[in-house]
């Protein structure tokens, strides 16, 4: 039973690390080709503090999308919990991302009465 409860737990820190490495390689957020701010970004927050963040709050997140929910909804997880996020088409920028990849998420909190998600800006799969 113990190897079965640290396996999960590893690949969880490796997918943290990665982050964390991630995030130290390219020094914050960096703008596409045409231009713009080169400097650090939002925090990276976990699924669990972007779920109780105010509305319009702007977050990263690092884990994986484990699940597609329909239309342009998705399920992103990480150590902390899973979120809602929304990805609309072009935001992928020719990416193919599967539930094993990690990847950092970039967009807004989005509130309804009683429901969150993210809305994605930007999506970065790490090597």
């Amino acid at each position: 039973m113990k190897k079965m409860l640290s396996l999960p737990l590893c690949l969880m820190l490796s997918v943290a690390g990665a982050c964390v490495a991630a995030a130290a390689d390219k020094g914050g957020f960096s703008p596409a080709a045409g231009g713009g701010f080169a400097g650090p970004g939002p925090a990276v927050s976990s699924a669990k503090d972007a779920a109780s963040m105010w509305d319009d709050s702007h977050v990263s997140l690092c884990g994986s999308i484990v699940q597609h929910l329909g239309k342009n909804d998705y399920l992103f997880k990480d150590a902390s919990g899973t979120i809602r996020v929304e990805i609309d088409g072009d935001k992928w920028q020719g990416q193919s991302v599967a539930p094993g990849d990690t990847v950092e998420l970039y967009g807004e909190i989005d509130k309804d009465w009683n429901s969150v998600k993210v809305d994605v800006d930007r999506v970065v799969k790490l090597p």
